[in-house]
Order: C-alpha cells, then sequence, then structure tokens
C-alpha cells in the first residue's frame, strides 16, 4: 500500500494533470456503479410484485436494456466515466490550484485564516459549484441522446433541488479540505469525496421529476409542485 501510495504520489508530481484525469476517470466510473447498484438494491426492496418475484428467483431472465447480467448499465458507467476525464480532472485541477493561488498569492490572506477558509468556501461554493451542476446535467443529457429542449427542461428541473442538496455537505467536506490538508494533497482529497459526489449525482440524475425534487424547488421558489401545474388544460 506504501508503495503504491508513493507511485501515486510521484505520478502527481510529475505529471499532475494527466495523474488528476486519469483519477477522476476511474472515480466516477466506480462512483456510477455504486450508484447503479444501490438504486437496483432500493427497488428490490419498495417492489415485491410477481416480475420482480420472477426476476430475483430465475436466473434465465434477461436483464434490461443495455445492462449486463449483473444489471449494470456500461453505456451509463462510460458517460459517467468520461465526464470526469473529461470536466472533473481537468476542470479541478485547474480550480483548486488557481484558487489558492488568488486567495494566498493575490489577496494575501493567511492561510487557514477565517477570511482564507471563508474566501475558498464562497467561491468553491457559488462559482464552481454551478457550473460542475450545468456541466454534469448538460453533458449527461446530450451524451444520452436527449435533444436539446428535453436537457435544458430537465437542467431547469434537476438545478435546485441537486445545488441545495450538495450545498449542505460540501462546504462540511471542503472547510476540513481547506484547514487541514497541505495543499499538495487537496486534489486527492476531493477526489476521494467524487467518489461518493458522482455516486450521488448519478442516482439523482435517474431520478427523474421525484416528488421530492418537486418539493424542495417549490419551497425554494414558491412555485407549485403538482407536475400537472405546467401543462395546459
Amino acid at each position: 500500500m506504501r508503495s503504491a501510495w508513493s507511485w501515486y504520489q510521484g505520478q502527481l508530481a510529475a505529471k499532475p494533470v494527466r495523474t488528476q484525469i486519469v483519477t477522476s476517470g476511474i472515480l466516477w466510473a466506480v462512483g456510477d456503479m455504486v450508484a447503479q447498484s444501490v438504486s437496483a438494491s432500493v427497488e428490490k426492496r419498495q417492489h415485491k410484485s410477481q416480475a420482480f418475484t420472477i426476476i430475483a428467483i430465475d436466473p434465465q431472465v434477461e436483464p434490461g436494456p443495455g445492462k449486463d447480467k449483473d444489471g449494470l448499465n456500461w453505456k451509463r458507467v462510460g458517460i459517467s466515466s468520461m465526464f470526469g476525464v473529461g470536466f472533473v480532472g481537468p476542470v479541478g485541477h485547474f480550480w483548486y490550484e488557481g484558487l489558492e493561488h488568488l486567495v494566498h498569492n493575490k489577496l494575501r490572506l493567511r492561510p487557514k485564516s477565517l477570511r482564507f477558509l471563508a474566501t475558498k468556501l464562497a467561491a468553491d461554493a457559488l462559482i464552481f459549484g454551478p457550473i460542475h451542476l450545468v456541466a454534469f446535467f448538460t453533458y449527461s443529457g446530450l451524451a444520452a441522446g436527449k435533444r436539446w429542449e428535453v436537457v435544458r427542461q430537465e437542467l431547469g428541473r434537476d438545478f435546485i433541488p441537486a445545488f441545495l442538496t450538495e450545498g449542505a455537505v460540501w462546504p462540511v467536506v471542503q472547510v476540513v479540505n481547506f484547514r487541514f490538508v497541505p495543499v499538495q494533497h487537496q486534489l486527492l482529497y476531493v477526489n476521494f469525496f467524487c467518489l461518493l459526489d458522482s455516486a450521488f449525482l448519478s442516482w439523482f440524475k435517474h431520478q427523474n421529476n421525484a416528488p421530492w425534487k418537486r418539493k424542495l424547488t417549490a419551497f425554494v421558489t414558491g412555485a407549485s409542485d403538482d407536475p400537472s401545474s405546467s401543462r395546459d388544460d
């Protein structure tokens, strides 16, 4: 384990961007596999119809479209992995490096001070957070073959509940990151939590127009949470 860590540290020092890209791709693939497994487990517990009983008992029953015998949709895994490769790895690398340079060298805030942490947290939550969510939902929809109009509607549906849900978790993660983790290890720390984040976003994306999403959006915007209210009579 120590030799693997040393090797990773060497790769991170020699080829930081490439290493972050590869690491992010792997973690986002694993995250989506976890999300699919969790969703399948929840469905099996919630639905005890005859169809589910047959699937559970008869190993010859074919899995759903795009899924293997273990119930994994590998196209979806690939889409998630490529988001890690194309966005999270390179953009995340330059974001955290740039944020450290801005706060420490340009604003000259004392490291680990309250203003230092607050500035980083605010920038991460209000700038990178929304960009990350818009990129994820837009890419996921287009990569799945959906029309732009559909992607735009789903983005409007999902953005607020996702932003609020993630906003309740990531600031806690980042306080620990910015306060205790050395700068050279902050990207690795974030990448670890990206494993959990990718699992959450993959699960969230495939919740579609779930009632809890509508209620959360309605609570913030004051709009009705009735899905039929936006339809023509």
